[in-house]
């Protein structure tokens, strides 16, 4: 007599599998960018409110309300584009995408004025005192993030304006959105930390 065996074979939309590659990557990336901010807003917090010599941020802080409505709502441009994508909606794809890449770019344009003014309309700058070098650090870092940010978002939407972004890299280009993403939730914390808590 035989032994009979029984193979298990999944059933179609079984509903779990590994995730990519590339989200597991971009995944990692933003834990570890996220200890780096973490250790950031802390010092910001630890010194604030200890600088024995002015300016202090009562005296020359004011909240970017607009700038940083621009960058947030980036957030929605982002997801509308890759959803567009998905959908085999190229035209809209485009459209989005380079609403993402003017919000984002107002808002660099928001921190640029801000630091012109701060460094020779008040005299602030990163050796001025503890309050200018945890600000000028904490908010540097996070613009050097949009920059990369924006830097990568203007290469895909060039790639699309030849032709080369179609459906098929939704995906990749979802994973690039969880970086954005990220910026926006941490400028969220930024401002809050930086204009609101620590004024």
């Amino acid at each position: 007599m035989r032994n009979a065996t029984t193979v298990a074979t999944p059933t179609a939309g079984a509903g779990w599998g590994l995730p990519s590659r590339g989200r597991v990557g971009m995944l990692g990336l933003i834990v570890g960018e996220s200890a780096i901010f973490t250790i950031f807003v802390v010092a910001y917090l630890f010194y604030a409110g200890k600088s024995v010599t002015g300016p202090t941020p009562n005296d020359v802080l004011k909240a970017p309300i607009f700038y940083t409505a621009c960058l947030l709502s980036s957030s929605l441009t982002i997801h509308l584009a890759v959803r567009s994508l998905r959908t085999g909606k190229p035209g809209r794809f485009g459209t989005w995408w380079l609403a993402t890449i003017a919000l984002g770019t107002t808002f660099m344009y928001g921190t640029g004025r801000e630091w012109l003014h701060l460094i020779y309309g008040e005299g602030l700058t990163i050796q001025t005192n503890l309050f200018g070098t945890t600000y000028f650090s904490l908010v540097g870092l996070h613009a050097f993030h949009v920059t990369i940010g924006l830097l990568a978002l203007t290469t895909v939407w060039l790639l699309s304006v030849t032709g080369y972004v179609a459906r098929q890299q939704g995906e990749r280009l979802d994973v690039l959105s969880l970086y954005w993403h990220f910026v926006d939730v941490v400028w969220g914390v930024v401002f809050l930390v930086v204009y609101v808590v620590a004024r």
